[in-house]
């Protein structure tokens, strides 16, 4: 089961999954996290960088995760470290943070029982600690998101396109064109979850034709298109029911499609929302 929440800072995501033992497939989507592990004994924090392809996560069945998402761009100034530093990465938080910064916040977080709200906190008293943030970037993921091209964003923020890659770089955890591709794929992947033809999808997102939406998604996902829009139960595709970093091979591009089939890390009609 996955669930969530907004959250401070500005366009983050509290979410909450309990592993069912079954790989989970995270489709990149341009976010990072900072995760509370919770195996019935000692936590664990981590951290996930940006992922360029799918990550397949594997837990024992019953480790219950909470996790913080923040949106494209936020999570270097919260981590202090550059985002391509982090990509396709899980690291311990304690290899980021000071050794005794992190006790006390694991010690918060195994101790309370709204480890969510544990993590915004944690994650605002560090942004507020934390240098300006880049001021181009919530239109760089605006231009992009919105499927302008590369060279229109740069030329709409000031900056050349060697600039434009170098700060991408730091913000997001890789350049514009990447970003751009990831980004499409998850609106691709929404409007398809819809149940709209995928022919009409691959024309309103920006690509070529299905052909080449297809390409698209298997390249940054590693399935087919159609795993991960089937809803479990038709006997179509692969998917199977999972999360952000949902359970199943799904396809996890954080929030949960149809019946949580192939997650892009958003909580389907109807979930509850955690702490």
């Amino acid at each position: 089961m996955y669930r969530e929440r907004s959250a401070r800072p500005a366009g983050a995501v509290v979410w909450t999954r309990t592993a069912d033992g079954r790989p989970a497939r995270v489709l990149p989507d341009g976010c990072t996290d900072l995760i509370w592990c919770d195996t019935g004994g000692a936590g664990e924090l981590l951290v996930a960088g940006p992922d360029t392809v799918a990550h397949l996560a594997r837990a024992p069945e019953g480790t219950r995760y909470t996790g913080l998402r923040f949106a494209p761009g936020t999570g270097p100034a919260v981590f202090g470290v550059p985002a391509h530093e982090l990509r396709n990465l899980r690291v311990p938080l304690d290899a980021l943070w000071p050794d005794a910064e992190v006790r006390r916040l694991a010690d918060m977080l195994a101790g309370g029982d709204r480890p969510g709200r544990v993590l915004e906190t944690a994650a605002v008293a560090r942004l507020a600690g934390a240098p300006p943030a880049d001021p181009v970037i919530g239109a760089v993921v605006a231009g992009l998101r919105g499927g302008a091209p590369v060279a229109a964003v740069a030329d709409r923020v000031g900056l050349s396109a060697r600039q434009l890659h170098r700060r991408a770089l730091a913000a997001f955890g890789y350049g514009p064109k990447t970003l751009a591709r990831v980004l499409r794929m998850n609106r691709a992947l929404d409007a398809a979850r819809e149940g709209r033809p995928f022919a009409e999808v691959a024309a309103a997102t920006g690509y070529a034709d299905q052909a080449h939406l297809a390409r698209e998604v298997r390249a940054l996902t590693g399935v087919p298109l159609g795993a991960l829009t089937a809803v479990p139960g038709s006997g179509t595709g692969d998917a199977t029911p999972g999360t952000g970093t949902g359970t199943g091979d799904a396809g996890h591009h954080r929030s949960a499609g149809p019946g949580d089939a192939g997650q892009h890390r958003s909580a389907g009609p109807g979930d509850a929302t955690p702490d």
